[in-house]
């Protein structure tokens, strides 16, 4: 005997939760780190990603403010997905989240780091179809690492985030390099 609730779904609404990558537009900016060249990355929000509640500064957005307006499939449904496109040698500064946050490589390597109690940088290296699974809290980084072949060729990260509206925040170090770099805060 079931139990849960059931509805139809009409092909029309069905169709409004249904992204073709080919179709996505990715994002560059929005983020603090987004104009320090090691961090040039693009961000494509996929399901959720709304502006979160109390953002401004180092807070924001995971995908930035540009890309948090214009998810692909607009639902809240107590989880964000989106795809990071990178070339080697690029990815975020050291953040943390209020959420968890998964990473799955879908091409290429991709190194995940983050602090250990000790407050040193440990990482594990992830390639297609591993995952990697970052609790709230934890400050973190991912970076393409991919070796060998064209070095302008991006790599793509699958990211799953928990919750309706998550926050991004990046650390104090990382905001001191963006101020000493120029890049932080922006140019009105």
């Amino acid at each position: 005997m079931e139990t849960l609730p059931r509805k139809g779904v009409s092909r029309a609404e069905m169709m409004k939760r249904v992204a073709f990558f080919k179709d996505l537009v990715g994002f560059d900016g929005g983020l603090p780190d987004s104009n320090m060249p090691s961090a040039v990355r693009k961000l494509f929000n996929v399901i959720g990603f709304q502006p979160p509640q109390g953002a401004g500064g180092a807070v924001t957005s995971p995908v930035g403010d540009d890309a948090a307006r214009l998810a692909a499939i607009k639902i809240s449904e107590g989880f964000n997905l989106g795809y990071c496109k990178a070339k080697p040698g690029h990815g975020p500064m050291m953040h943390n989240h209020d959420t968890n946050e998964t990473f799955i490589p879908m091409t290429g390597t991709w190194r995940c780091s983050w602090e250990n109690e000790k407050g040193e940088v440990e990482y594990v290296d992830v390639g297609p179809l591993d995952v990697c699974s970052f609790p709230p809290g934890a400050i973190r980084r991912f970076e393409n690492v991919t070796k060998g072949g064209d070095p302008n060729e991006e790599s793509i990260l699958m990211f799953v985030i928990g919750g309706d509206g998550p926050r991004a925040e990046f650390t104090d170090k990382a905001m001191a390099e963006l101020e000493a770099a120029g890049v932080w805060p922006p140019k009105k």
